[in-house]
């Protein structure tokens, strides 16, 4: 499930998905931000260009590649701001494409060893009008693909699909 909204600017994204594996599973995947990688589209060009810890923590600081257009790169710059282990982190963009990107990435256990797992993405768009016009033509279905690509990805390694 991707669910849109928009208020006062900004931009949110909603998504969902129960995986098939324990809480614990769940967490160490997602919170190795070097798996990241496994779930997101080739066609980004994504790349993590700094070095890795194996888990996030709390004022970690994490940079990337990415394709934002064909043949056009930008560098984008998060910092996980809050976190507590095996329920929640929160990455949040320090310098990039977004006038604003906050990410909360949610985890709760459920019964028979499985895990639900929830995105909360509010976003700005930069340039005014201009990006406005680029949310309504481009944006919005780039990160929709984004996080189809990502719950097709996920339903693959963990649920048998």
């Amino acid at each position: 499930m991707i669910d849109f909204k928009k208020h006062s600017g900004i931009h949110s994204i909603k998504t969902e998905q129960v995986l098939n594996i324990p809480l614990g599973k769940a967490w160490d995947f997602f919170s190795s931000p070097g798996n990241l990688e496994e779930i997101t589209p080739l066609n980004m060009g994504f790349q993590i260009t700094s070095e890795l810890n194996k888990k996030v923590y709390a004022g970690q600081v994490i940079t990337y590649k990415i394709g934002i257009l064909p043949g056009i790169k930008s560098s984008w710059v998060t910092e996980i701001t809050q976190l507590k282990n095996q329920e929640y982190f929160i990455d949040e963009q320090r310098f990039g494409p977004y006038k604003m990107w906050h990410h909360e990435h949610w985890f709760k256990a459920l019964p028979n060893g499985k895990t639900l797992m929830k995105d909360e993405i509010s976003y700005k768009v930069p340039f005014g009008i201009i990006g406005s016009l680029a949310q309504q033509i481009f944006i919005r279905k780039k990160l929709k693909s984004i996080f189809e690509y990502r719950y097709a990805a996920l339903e693959r390694m963990f649920n048998g699909g």
